[in-house]
């Protein structure tokens, strides 16, 4: 989603120890505060974000229209002391985002809106089929787009949030400009749990900075316009750095015996650079354009696919920046216009970790001589370095995958 919600949130609800305790202690806390009390310390923080609505140009009206008998959004309470301990591995996350009803919908919805889509592409420069492809992957189209009201979700994490406070005041202020300007009505305001709205899944910072009218009727309305929601989203992709022209990441196969060091999505060489090691695009087809730039990406290790990701990649990663989100974008778009599916398996039955698992695996890690730089439950650079470590002494591939299978032969 195009939003701070994307870079902080999900990784905080996924394994920062520290946020997610403390989310998980404001939950309960909240489940414990008589429900008379917990409403009027609502009411009160309510009543204290009003001047900053008011500096902000905000009416009296409308605030009293939007926040009169406003409650917590009990949803918004509890998800966001909900922790994501197990991830879910790579190929599951695609085996939904790009489902086949998801590919046959998007051909729908690219033959409905042709003309809209072209025009888009045609302002922007950002390829049509990747916006489609977000709008698949963040609300199927429109299908399901949080069913929360935007105001209300943001009001809750302005008031309840034990972190981060500010900005989630920010955000419920300028989503009331956004209700003071016409552009929607507060009861029109859908978005997630955690106020990212409309068919495209943006927060409130976000649509003031990158939402597009696509139509000119001085609205940008992404949530009941879809073109609006659509040229928004290209929008966004273009001020990241979008190459027009270019697609996002090539499938490619690795010749035996390579260094697998060199996959370590920061070593970027051009495509022509990388033929040259032994690296070809999947059933002999040629790079389009040997002299971009790309890096080796192997999200489930030696035995899964392998991919040579362009700068277009990264741009939509500042969408959500999580490589299975950027992936299965990528990858919808290419099957919406006719593509296949990926064409090495993946390795089911070699799982990744789950959070407490990273955090074990680093500390066998470091006892047996490897520095992982910390015990976070994060893969980062520095673990990835160490189990390569690990692997070529005790003459395995050195490919740096934390897997389920790793940490069984470390305890082992």
């Amino acid at each position: 989603m195009a939003n701070l919600f994307a870079r902080f949130l999900r990784p905080a609800l996924q394994g920062s120890v520290t946020a997610a305790l403390g989310l998980s202690v404001l939950a309960a806390g909240l489940a414990s505060v008589p429900a008379p009390a917990a409403a009027q310390s609502f009411q009160s923080c309510l009543n204290n974000l009003w001047p900053a609505a008011q500096r902000a140009g905000v009416s009296r009206q409308t605030y009293t229209q939007v926040t009169a008998g406003m409650t917590p959004d009990p949803d918004t309470v509890r998800l966001m002391g909900k922790q994501s301990e197990f991830v879910k591995p790579i190929w599951e996350y695609l085996d939904s985002a790009v489902s086949s009803s998801r590919i046959t919908t998007g051909r729908q919805m690219r033959q409905k809106y042709a003309t809209q889509l072209a025009a888009i592409e045609r302002r922007y420069g950002v390829d049509s089929n990747v916006v489609l492809a977000i709008w698949g992957v963040e609300t199927s189209y429109g299908g399901f787009m949080g069913q929360h009201n935007a105001l209300r979700a943001l009001a809750t994490l302005a008031c309840e949030a034990p972190d981060r406070t500010e900005y989630w005041r920010q955000e419920f202020v300028t989503a009331l400009q956004i209700v003071q300007a016409g552009h929607i009505t507060p009861d029109r305001m859908e978005s997630s749990w955690a106020g990212a709205m409309g068919h495209t899944q943006f927060m409130p910072s976000s649509w003031r900075q990158y939402s597009a009218d696509y139509d000119g009727d001085g609205r940008h309305d992404i949530w009941t316009n879809q073109p609006d929601a659509l040229a928004s989203t290209a929008n966004y992709l273009k001020s990241f750095g979008w190459e027009a022209g270019k697609t996002w990441g090539y499938e490619v196969e690795l010749p035996a015996g390579f260094d697998y060091a060199l996959a370590d999505e920061e070593t970027w060489r051009s495509l022509a650079q990388w033929r040259r090691l032994g690296i070809t695009r999947t059933r002999g087809r040629e790079f389009p354009r040997p002299s971009d730039q790309a890096f080796l990406l192997l999200p489930a290790g030696a035995n899964g696919p392998a991919f040579l990701m362009l700068k277009n990649f990264e741009v939509i990663k500042r969408y959500n920046n999580a490589t299975s989100y950027a992936l299965a974008v990528g990858h919808l778009a290419d099957r919406i216009i006719g593509a296949g599916p990926i064409e090495k398996s993946w390795p089911r039955g070699d799982r990744p970790l789950s959070r407490s698992q990273v955090r074990e695996m680093q500390t066998l890690l470091t006892r047996k001589g490897f520095d992982t730089g910390g015990v976070d439950g994060r893969v980062g650079p520095m673990t990835r370095s160490a189990i390569r470590a690990y692997q070529k002494r005790t003459g395995q591939i050195a490919d740096g995958y934390a897997s389920v299978k790793l940490l069984q032969q470390l305890k082992g």
